[in-house]
């Protein structure tokens, strides 16, 4: 996909649900709960402390989610792909770096969502993932390959925990 379709996606994006102030407010509070994959430690650290009889999971699910997030921080530095820059895309979140690619929020929030969702059995990656790759595109500070490669990212991420947790015999 060429930067300049990806450019008209995001128009697209920020002229139709992006347009809408509770929209632009809700997206910036979930960019602030996933920066730097703190929310999501945040909620396996409530889960470790009240489900105790999965506390090792519950650690897991933080464990995925910072392991992820600290993936999509090495492969932004070896890509080095800019934010998008274009005067029709309108930033409406500042962010901790110039860098784009991949998300850290779409790589930690699928990460979490497949953890959690496999601990809690619930639907979580189809509840959670969707709408923090779109806040994404609605803030201007991504991309959309930034956050589909970001998804998947994350996705192997949680299978690599998941596999770790099999191997080791974590309940």
């Amino acid at each position: 996909m060429s930067s300049a379709s990806e450019v008209r996606i995001l128009q697209t994006v920020q002229g139709t649900i992006g347009a809408k102030p509770a929209v632009v407010r809700a997206a910036r509070g979930m960019s602030h709960f996933g920066e730097h994959a703190l929310g999501w430690v945040a909620v396996a650290g409530v889960g470790a402390a009240l489900d105790k009889p999965r506390r090792r999971r519950w650690v897991g699910v933080a464990v995925g989610a910072v392991g992820a997030h600290a993936a999509s921080i090495v492969i932004k530095r070896v890509v080095r792909r800019p934010r998008p820059n274009d005067p029709s895309v309108q930033v409406n979140v500042s962010t901790p770096s110039k860098l784009s690619f991949p998300s850290s929020h779409a790589t930690s929030t699928t990460a979490a969502a497949v953890l959690i969702g496999r601990l809690t059995g619930l639907p979580l990656p189809a509840v959670l993932v969707p709408p923090m790759l779109l806040s994404r595109l609605v803030l201007g500070v991504h991309y959309p390959t930034d956050v589909l490669a970001g998804s998947a990212l994350g996705a192997v991420s949680a299978a690599a925990v998941l596999r770790a947790e099999q191997k080791f015999g974590v309940k």
